[in-house]
């Protein structure tokens, strides 16, 4: 099939260029710089140039690729993963509202059957205590800022992509990232923190985190794209971690040292406000991917990933 995936230089789009590849799918990749066009070619796809902000750019990147399908990678994260940065999330916002509008207009006009659109599963509401949600699950609409901003126009983005009746809409939800490029990646901002004792274990460290590794969430797209009911998936591993199970682990396998443990007050001083949801965090369930799209990950648990995954 043609495939046309928009973000395709970020941390999930270059292991989905090789994978759409390797499943071999006819692929255009965007990216808005010309020196990334190159990464793009080497993956086997074609490269094309344009904002996603821009619509008229947009319409005509779709239309001369002339895909079946369109796959929304969109965003536009800082390095630095700072919760106290009360604009972290504005330039994704920005994109996963007006980017996801222009490429859904462009899908219309070039006669796009197939949308899937990236989303996150860690923006579901807490309850008293953590607990593992399904895709049926109320997100945390009321969370703190900056996340509760983010969790709105993410609601939004994923109904305007679900509800759209002239095809069929996909929404994946992802997992927090780890592998190359991320976070969570050798060179990534936690790890530096973590290799630092800057990433304590907060409170008692009961709140969940649904990990997912890119290579994994990759081939979870690849699934969605050729096939599967559409709706919304939770695109995570197996095991949903307590913070007091994980972050130990996870500094280990990163060579540093054990973290440290703080309570919720200093933390949320140091931290902001999102810090105290770090206890009340629940997790989320890939049954359905499981069922549905027919994906199993190859990294099904942080614990063997963690040490053994490319990072």
């Amino acid at each position: 099939m043609r495939v046309f995936v928009a973000g395709a230089t970020g941390a999930i789009g270059r292991p989905l260029l090789e994978q759409l590849v390797a499943a071999g799918h006819e692929v255009t990749g965007t990216t808005r710089s010309e020196s990334k066009t190159q990464a793009i070619g080497a993956a086997g796809a074609h490269a094309a140039v344009c904002d996603a902000l821009d619509a008229a750019a947009v319409r005509v990147a779709v239309a001369e690729a002339q895909p079946e399908v369109v796959v929304h990678q969109l965003t536009a994260l800082p390095d630095r993963f700072d919760p106290r940065n009360k604009s972290i999330y504005d330039a994704t916002n920005r994109l996963r509202d007006e980017g996801t509008r222009n490429l859904l207009e462009a899908s219309r006009e070039a006669g796009v059957r197939r949308f899937v659109s990236q989303s996150i599963a860690f923006s579901y509401a807490h309850g008293p205590t953590p607990d593992v949600k399904d895709e049926d699950a109320p997100l945390a609409m009321d969370a703190p800022p900056p996340f509760g901003e983010g969790v709105r126009v993410t609601q939004e983005m994923e109904r305007s992509v679900v509800e759209a009746d002239w095809l069929e809409g996909i929404v994946l939800r992802y997992g927090w990232f780890y592998g190359p490029g991320t976070y969570y990646g050798e060179d990534g901002s936690i790890t530096a923190d973590v290799r630092k004792r800057r990433y304590p274990v907060i409170g008692k460290g009961t709140g969940l985190t649904s990990f997912i590794h890119v290579d994994d969430a990759a081939s979870a797209t690849v699934a969605a794209v050729g096939g599967g009911p559409p709706g919304v998936y939770n695109i995570v591993d197996d095991e949903p971690a307590r913070m007091r199970e994980w972050l130990p682990l996870f500094a280990e396998a990163m060579g540093a040292k054990k973290p440290l443990r703080v309570p919720v007050w200093i933390a949320r001083l140091a931290a902001g406000p999102m810090a105290g949801m770090m206890n009340t965090l629940p997790g989320a369930s890939n049954a359905k991917a499981k069922r549905e799209l027919g994906w199993t990950p190859r990294w099904p648990t942080w614990r063997t990933g963690f040490r053994e995954a490319p990072r």
